[in-house]
């Protein structure tokens, strides 16, 4: 291989699959950083969305058909997801990539990284962003060895877990949200109003309508306990264009009407004035410590994913600030628990000055030094692929 910024006569090929809006952000910025190190002597080729086309990238066919969330779901449109893993496969077959690089959406991308493993084994395989093998199914870990040639994590604790369950090589390369501090964190006109009266309350309900669907009506209900009970808040819940008409709709129903805001600006402005959050876990969670907003977690999902998850489930906590924190800080709600009961209560705590609201502050003012890397996520990420590239070509 050449020098850093040394253009090749030949090309690198670079085949990257990323199967939703998150991944095709993450692969948008290591194709960018890859180009950066490599002075444009990379092609790309692969699945992605519009973050990666942007970069350069024909997609084979459109991510919006794997954006599918549940076991009944996939189930429903298993025809069309085996059709579209053969596919895939085939075109990385095809392509003879100097790397195939998967990103996330372990159901989809590594059952495409099995089939080129098992037809052609001199590709190798670089997996971003690791499966949770910490949380479930911890056998992935040593099956991946046969298919994947090392993890790039976002979760600094991940690379640990791989060694303790016999994984793939694994780096932590930094999660993209601490790039973002600065979109987060408050100035002081902002800290002003998360101070103030009466305090900003976040109502995170999710980013799908399934999520929505089962969300809504114990979060109003929760809102509308809270009045009663006297307590002084403004219910703020941020929302994407696509999913407007849907919360709109929802918050119709509630005694205590949100302010609804639409798009990541929005979104960002008011986790920046926000005192306290009521949110579906998810990366939400993190992005919520990242930004020093105390909050409380809840998951509510469907019949066949419950029965699932209270018997595979091998963690304390679905939290990921829970998680990389190494406590349970922050108070979490799963099925039958998340009710007003259980929520309001526990929003009580962290909405006014007590322990629970300082014990979450205190945690979350940590994250910064567990998180950091000494350089963007992307080019930690880059300078990985780049030694998987010059380890195959030696």
């Amino acid at each position: 291989m050449t020098g850093p910024g040394e253009p090749r006569a030949a090309p690198l090929t670079v085949f990257m699959i990323a199967a939703e809006e998150s991944g095709d952000r993450l692969g948008a910025a290591l194709m960018a950083s890859l180009n950066a190190r490599l002075g444009g002597g990379v092609a790309f080729a692969g699945i992605g969305g519009r973050a990666m086309g942007l970069q350069g990238l024909v997609s084979l066919f459109p991510i919006e058909e794997l954006s599918i969330i549940g076991f009944a779901a996939v189930a429903q449109r298993l025809p069309m997801l085996l059709r579209r893993i053969r596919e895939a496969a085939d075109a990385v077959l095809m392509a003879k990539p100097d790397v195939l690089v998967i990103i996330d959406s372990p159901d989809f991308t590594h059952r495409v990284a099995r089939r080129v493993r098992a037809r052609d084994p001199s590709i190798p395989i670089v997996n971003y962003v690791s499966p949770t093998v910490w949380a479930w199914r911890p056998g992935r870990a040593k099956a991946m060895r046969r298919y994947v040639d090392h993890v790039l994590a976002l979760l600094p604790f991940e690379p640990q877990e791989h060694r303790t369950l016999g994984g793939p090589p694994c780096t932590y390369v930094g999660h993209p949200l601490i790039e973002q501090l600065d979109t987060l964190r408050p100035d002081s006109d902002e800290q002003a109003r998360r101070d103030a009266q009466p305090p900003v309350l976040l109502v995170l309900p999710g980013s799908r309508r399934g999520e929505i669907r089962h969300h809504m009506a114990p979060f109003g209900e929760t809102l509308r306990q809270l009045a009663a009970q006297g307590v002084a808040f403004e219910a703020v819940l941020p929302t994407m264009p696509h999913l407007v008409e849907t919360v709109t709709a929802a918050a119709a129903a509630w005694p205590v009407p949100p302010r609804i805001v639409v798009g990541e600006e929005a979104k960002r402005a008011a986790f920046r004035i926000a005192r306290a959050a009521l949110a579906k876990s998810g990366t939400v969670t993190l992005e919520l410590a990242l930004s020093g907003v105390p909050m409380v977690t809840a998951y509510r999902g469907g019949a066949v994913e419950a029965w699932i998850a209270r018997r595979v489930v091998r963690v304390s906590s679905i939290i990921l600030a829970n998680l990389v924190i190494g406590e349970n800080v922050i108070p979490e709600f799963h099925q039958e628990e998340c009710s007003a009961p259980h929520l309001a209560p526990a929003l009580r705590e962290i909405l006014a000055d007590t322990p629970q609201r300082r014990r979450q502050v205190e945690a979350f003012a940590r994250l910064d030094g567990m998180m950091a890397t000494g350089k963007p996520p992307s080019e930690a990420a880059a300078d990985v692929v780049i030694e998987v590239l010059e380890r195959n070509a030696g």
